[in-house]
């Protein structure tokens, strides 16, 4: 299985188990983590799912679109350059061990 760790905004943290190519905001709806939202079920029409990738996971992640940029502006919590809707990051085998911090508030 593929490991996803989420950080909670103070600090704590939960290892959960992730299918390939589920997105991260299904994994962490499905596992009932904490601080993701996901309004809109993905489909990228909210900012519900906002996440910062963890630095070290950056490029492995991928590079966040236009659109997302722009949804993104609607963010409650601050965009940061590791800012990205989890919606839009699909778990694959690369990204065991991803980790992922969450903000303190979604909506």
């Amino acid at each position: 299985m593929i490991k996803i760790t989420f950080v909670s905004h103070d600090g704590r943290k939960v290892t959960v188990d992730a299918r390939d190519g589920d997105s991260v905001m299904q994994t962490a709806l499905t596992k009932s983590v904490g601080g993701i939202v996901g309004e809109c079920g993905g489909s990228m029409m909210c900012a519900t799912c906002h996440c910062y990738v963890d630095e070290a996971w950056l490029e492995r992640a991928g590079v966040r679109s236009d659109s997302e940029d722009e949804i993104l502006d609607s963010a409650v919590a601050e965009i940061r350059p590791t800012s990205r809707l989890s919606c839009q990051i699909s778990v694959r085998p690369e990204l065991d061990g991803l980790v992922i911090h969450l903000p303190a508030a979604q909506q």
